[in-house]
């Protein structure tokens, strides 16, 4: 083993250990590991940015204008909203109408937004029909794994694979190529949701309103300053109020009126009324030592109780947020989005105290008090998708024909062999613009940055692997403990291995990983490598079992309450069950 073999394989190693424990994000993991195989002279510096022109980042780039212009016209909302009147006659027949519905969609379209539509419609599902959001979320974040893996544009982990074949070598994935293995898996899938998962989901009690769900009734409160107390006179921020009492101070009411300015300009006086978030016991039994009352009738301290000018509105963290790495303080919260976070759901956990120095994460809910004035405001950032509609979005409806048409000539066009995936997806963003479908502005918001930095990014471990011969000496290595197997038993490994690494680290980074070493693996066995690359793609566009091995299980995570056992549970199963499907079917649609 040489020194560079080294070096490549303390880069994967770290790698996986960055990617897994989201001690940096993945985009900036990438960009580190292209800058460590630069520094080392692995590879050139042509071979380090080569990825950001890959057809592969290409297409997924243009991937996200073309389901973000979808998205604007309402066509994804409108079956949403037809599958979720089901729910109305059956649970089951709701949810295996709704799974069906978002795996088609996410088989042409980028699942992420998929599931960003469907939250809040399935949130509005639970409400009207008194189902726990926990019975509804995790399917169809499932559902969209399912149909991902029918298509080449599915995920991107499919164009990304398909590339990675091209650069070695191999022909492409056609457009339908993996769609007669996958609608077995989507059926399988869904039966297996219906019949087991549906059973193995957690049941938790249905709780109504945002309020309900996040128990605020003892953790607010209105608090009326007295001409006695200490406090007047007193900057807010500097007030023994603030600095004695374990209190979050969200509205300054005088005169009836909230006070429009930043806290550290507020000074206290006599009558103020203020609206607080802490523990309202322990408050109680310290009032008079610092000259408040409590007010008596708790009705109408919740936004919306009254009829007053506040909204209170359920928010995910999105994928890429710029709050991601960043808390509710450094982020100057109250003051860029004008709102306030009154309680967050942080990896599985409840806070509604002390919670404004915790690092943000993608998929972390926030409920969240806005003004109606500033509503649109705070919708109109990118940085959340707001899963509690106050209004429903205006749509460009009179587009939903020529973006449908769009789309369809990306998919028909590559699928006949006329041109490539990547000409087709450019054309139909230019297309998408000048048909009015989605704006030039709305088309740079809707490109996840981070998601491009990472493929351009980890595809230099890709050129370092096969320069190095890492991916040969790894490939070997394999051989040498399964060889005497055959190359099904070996498939079947190489398809476990995928699907471990993809639940820790992200999935494209263990495609990029894993597909070089797959063909080296069946150049060494003499066998054709395209089965190896389908266990690779399928195995890592498949990640149940934790909700940050794939981001709509990120999504769903906080919002829908769960616990990372819930997703062991429901995932395990569904795991081992398309591990056994892959090793039988493979090799059949995809001979050795």
């Amino acid at each position: 083993m040489t020194i560079e073999m080294l070096t490549v394989l303390a880069v994967i190693l770290a790698a996986v250990i960055l990617f897994a424990t989201e001690k940096l994000s993945v985009d900036l993991t990438a960009i580190i590991i292209m800058g460590v195989l630069l520094l080392s002279g692995i590879i050139t510096p042509g071979e380090g940015v080569s990825g950001f022109s890959n057809s592969a980042t290409v297409t997924v780039t243009a991937m996200f204008v073309l389901s973000a212009a979808l998205r604007q016209t309402g066509a994804v909302n409108y079956l949403g909203t037809v599958t979720s009147r089901l729910f109305g006659l059956s649970y089951y027949a709701g949810l295996a109408a709704t799974m069906a519905i978002v795996a088609l969609l996410s088989a042409f379209t980028n699942n992420t937004p998929v599931v960003a539509v469907f939250i809040p419609i399935l949130m509005s599902v639970s409400k009207d029909n008194r189902l726990s959001p926990s019975r509804l979320l995790i399917p169809i974040s499932f559902a969209s794994m399912f149909g991902g893996v029918c298509t080449l544009i599915g995920t991107s982990t499919n164009i990304l694979v398909s590339s990675i074949a091209v650069n070695h070598g191999q022909p492409s994935f056609g457009m339908f190529e993996f769609t007669a293995m996958g609608s077995i898996f989507l059926l399988a899938g869904i039966a297996y949701m219906l019949l087991i998962g549906v059973r193995l989901l957690p049941r938790r009690h249905y709780e109504g309103g945002p309020a309900d769900r996040y128990d605020m009734a003892e953790y607010m409160t209105e608090i009326v300053v007295l001409p006695e107390a200490r406090s007047v006179g007193t900057r807010l921020t500097e007030s023994p109020l603030v600095r004695e009492l374990d209190i979050d101070v969200l509205d300054v009411i005088r005169n009836g009126k909230r006070v429009f300015m930043p806290f550290s300009f507020i000074t206290l006086r006599e009558g103020d009324v203020l609206r607080v978030r802490c523990d309202v016991k322990q408050l109680q039994s310290m009032k008079d030592r610092m000259g408040i009352a409590l007010k008596a009738d708790r009705r109408g301290l919740l936004p919306g109780d009254d009829g007053d000018d506040l909204l209170l509105v359920e928010a995910i963290v999105a994928h890429n947020s710029s709050l991601a790495g960043k808390t509710i303080r450094s982020a100057q919260f109250r003051s860029n989005y004008r709102a306030n976070a009154l309680a967050m759901r942080h990896r599985g956990q409840l806070f509604r105290k002390n919670f404004t120095d915790t690092p943000l994460k993608p998929g972390d809910a926030l409920l969240i008090e806005v003004g109606k004035e500033h509503y649109d405001w705070l919708k109109s950032h990118d940085d959340f998708v707001i899963v509690s509609e106050i209004e429903r979005p205006a749509y460009r409806k009179d587009r939903i024909i020529p973006a449908l048409l769009i789309v369809l000539g990306v998919i028909v066009v590559p699928a006949l062999g006329l041109a490539p995936i990547m000409v087709t997806a450019i054309i139909g963003c230019v297309l998408m613009v000048l048909a009015r479908c989605i704006t030039m502005e709305e088309a740079y918001q809707a490109i996840e940055w981070k998601v491009i930095f990472l493929l351009g990014g980890i595809l230099s471990l890709g050129i370092a692997l096969e320069k190095t011969g890492t991916a040969l000496y790894l490939a070997k290595a394999l051989i040498g403990i399964l060889g005497d197997l055959g190359p099904v038993a070996i498939l079947a490994a190489l398809y476990l291995l995928t699907s471990l690494l993809t639940e820790a680290m992200s999935n494209n980074a263990t495609a990029v990983l894993l597909a070089p070493i797959a063909i080296v693996l069946a150049d060494s066995l003499g066998v054709s490598p395209r089965p190896f690359l389908v266990a690779v793609t399928f195995a890592a566009s498949s990640s149940f079992m934790t909700p940050v091995g794939y981001q709509t299980n990120t999504m769903v995570y906080g919002i829908g309450e769960y616990r990372f056992s819930d997703f062991l549970k429901v995932g395990a199963p569904l795991n081992l069950l398309f591990w056994v499907l892959a090793t039988i079917l493979i090799p059949i649609f995809f001979p050795f």
